[in-house]
């Protein structure tokens, strides 16, 4: 499995990326929805935004970026004896239940039972960023 690392990694760098964009732009799809709530035409063009965003370009990625993360593991296991590795992937999981939110949040937006302000969102919307600092350090310095 080892000879196909760069393969696996090309293509986990390409499912993460697509992960890391629903992550960036979903919330600001929320902002647009909770900002205008009184335009129901509006509202109409973003939840279907929201959704295709969530489940047709989001499910796929962050199925992609977890398997390809486990056959990188299954490739090089050695890369579990790496402190830095551990960060990322507590990062990862951390990452993952805000995808999950994200969904609830959805839901709650759809139904009209969402309280959060735009201003709430635009907040939520750095939690990727620093998620992706961190990961990005961990991968290059590789501090523990």
């Amino acid at each position: 499995m080892a000879e196909y690392y760069n393969l696996i990694k090309y293509f986990h760098y390409l499912a993460f990326i697509s992960w890391m964009a629903v992550l960036f732009y979903q919330p600001r799809l929320y902002v647009y929805h909770a900002e205008h709530m009184d335009k129901p035409d509006f509202v109409k063009v973003v939840e279907v935004q929201e959704y295709k965003m969530y489940h047709y370009v989001g499910w796929v990625s962050i199925i992609g970026t977890f398997l390809t993360g486990i056959l990188i593991l299954v490739a090089i296991p050695d890369l579990l004896k790496s402190g830095y590795v551990h960060v990322k992937l507590a990062v990862v999981v951390l990452l993952a239940i805000y995808h999950l939110d994200l969904g609830r949040y959805m839901k709650l937006l759809r139904e009209k039972r969402c309280n959060k302000s735009g201003m709430f969102f635009r907040a939520y919307n750095e939690v990727p960023t620093i998620a992706m600092v961190i990961i990005i350090w961990m991968m290059v310095y590789k501090p523990f």
